[in-house]
């Protein structure tokens, strides 16, 4: 499959998953679309025809400003960070930016994935409704980093196990080194275009409660890991 194959297909899973308001077909369609994208990213013929066509890039993200821009950065980096991609960030006068260095074709990918996942995540904190509007805020909040967090989690675990059956004969040193090269070169990228960056400072803590909603919206919509025995299984999307 082709790039433009390839983001076109996950651009309409992603956008069914963003549209449906059945959690369970939510769910389906981003699995769908997460494994599609774990399994083209370790193909080693997709390696190769990459090697002429793609290219390292800076792509900026304009996250807003307000009580939720951490929140969505840390949704942002745990989308990156699953497809070698690297995350720093900067505040301006209109809102929070992020720039993220990587191939383009990895970060066509992010795009996507982050959009839709934050699109998900944020018409379930719709619904949300506590005593007082800093109460909902806060919930909110919360909600939002329990969710980032679990996604990248799942995220992870898509890609390792898609490495796991992955059979053995396409699972050769030459590939590993390809993988790591491109890291190393996402790595360097980053370097020459910002020079050293500091660390930011921790976010306020989230609420226990908001944290752990988050997560099992996250874990609903199930984005490539193995079925949990307690939970049917779901059909092709």
């Amino acid at each position: 499959m082709n790039e433009a194959a390839l983001l076109n297909r996950v651009r309409k899973l992603l956008d069914k998953a963003t549209a449906t308001t059945n959690p369970h077909e939510a769910e389906a369609f981003s699995k769908k679309a997460a494994e599609l994208v774990a399994r083209n990213r370790i193909d080693p013929q997709r390696l190769m025809r990459l090697e002429a066509s793609d290219a390292l890039e800076i792509r900026e993200f304009f996250l807003g400003r307000g009580a939720y821009v951490r929140a969505r950065l840390a949704l942002l980096m745990s989308v990156a960070e699953a497809h070698d991609v690297r995350v720093v960030f900067a505040s301006s006068p209109t809102g929070m930016i992020a720039h993220a260095a990587g191939f383009r074709t990895d970060l066509d990918v992010v795009d996507l994935m982050y959009t839709s996942l934050h699109q998900q995540a944020a018409s379930q904190m719709a619904s949300v409704r506590r005593g007082a509007p800093a109460a909902t805020q806060r919930f909110r909040r919360s909600f939002l980093f329990g969710y980032a967090d679990q996604i990248g989690e799942m995220l992870g675990e898509a890609r390792q196990s898609v490495d796991r059956e992955k059979p053995a004969s396409s699972k050769s040193a030459s590939t590993e080194l390809e993988l790591q090269r491109r890291v190393d070169q996402v790595e360097e990228h980053l370097l020459r275009s910002f020079g050293r960056v500091r660390a930011a400072r921790a976010p306020s803590a989230a609420q226990a409660g908001g944290w752990n909603a988050g997560a099992a919206a996250a874990d609903r919509a199930d984005v490539g890991r193995a079925r949990l025995p307690e939970r049917p299984a779901i059909g092709p999307a």
